[in-house]
């Protein structure tokens, strides 16, 4: 595989995709990784609209585009688009199979072939933190793009029951289907789970929390999808009864030092990019 890691010639462009997108952490943390291994590479951020996915993902030879980093609202339509049975542009991976979304492109020899971080970036945030996920019980909140994701890498990780919560429960049910291990949830079942993890927007920007602080127990480990505060209101809640917490940082870190890999053939340093996010986030909060 062609790494794109030589320091002379053309450079070569990584952007994030999405709709709004401006206020990603990504290029921060893409860029630190660049710099530090002076690696002939930017990355940026270009909104695109979904009307224009389609087009947009046409052009990005045009565009010398040899990278994506794929955000809401386009994850499952991108998947589609890569999927699709008469598609000559390019190929999905398994762990996009898996997820039946796409949040990684990497160009190779001019095919866009498609792949999925988000789950096994949440999965190894966990392990960071003392996590062995075979034979675990976990609750995951949310059931969109990112807890497919999650779910699927979930069952790969060997976990042994995922009880999926979402206000809609006809979600629920289509999220089951990601695991073999995966069910339709309620908030009972954090009392006995050993994980527990938000996989929605819920808690962005605002101090509210998608579970009861009073369902919460102390051996719990949560994890909150969301690093915007980096200590949400459920982590408080968390911290406040003795469980462990991880931000949501460390998991868009992982995922963004397995999308590195896939682009440069080694994997991104995650306190690097951490660093550069933690200082984005603080010149964002000035």
């Amino acid at each position: 595989m062609t790494t794109h890691m030589d320091s002379v010639g053309t450079q070569i462009v990584a952007a994030i995709i999405g709709h709004p997108v401006s206020q990603s952490l990504s290029p921060a943390m893409h860029n630190a990784v660049f710099r530090e291994r002076n690696a002939n590479w930017r990355y940026e951020a270009i909104d695109v609209e979904e009307a224009s996915l389609s087009t947009f993902l046409h052009s990005l030879k045009e565009r010398n585009i040899g990278a994506l980093s794929i955000t809401m609202p386009h994850k499952e339509a991108v998947f589609a688009f890569l999927n699709e049975s008469s598609n000559e542009v390019g190929e999905v991976e398994e762990s996009a199979l898996s997820a039946r979304s796409v949040n990684t492109i990497t160009v190779k020899s001019g095919r866009l072939i498609g792949s999925n971080t988000d789950g096994d970036g949440c999965c190894n945030a966990l392990e960071q933190f003392g996590v062995n996920l075979k034979g675990v019980r976990v609750v995951v909140v949310g059931a969109g793009g990112t807890a497919g994701a999650v779910i699927a890498a979930l069952d790969r990780r060997g976990a042994t029951d995922i009880a999926i919560i979402n206000r809609t429960e006809a979600r629920a049910h289509e999220a089951a289907t990601f695991s073999r291990h995966a069910r339709v949830g309620t908030a009972v079942d954090i009392a006995r789970a050993n994980v527990l993890i938000n996989a929605t927007s819920v808690g962005m920007g605002e101090s509210i929390s998608p579970v009861d602080s009073k369902d919460l127990h102390a051996g719990l480990v949560v994890l909150d999808a969301v690093y915007h505060p980096l200590e949400t209101q459920l982590l408080r809640d968390a911290i406040n009864i003795g469980a462990t917490t991880v931000d949501g940082l460390w998991m868009l870190v992982h995922q963004g030092a397995l999308q590195q890999s896939s682009w440069l053939g080694v994997s991104g340093d995650i306190r690097i990019m951490r660093e550069a996010a933690v200082d984005a986030l603080a010149q964002r909060d000035k």
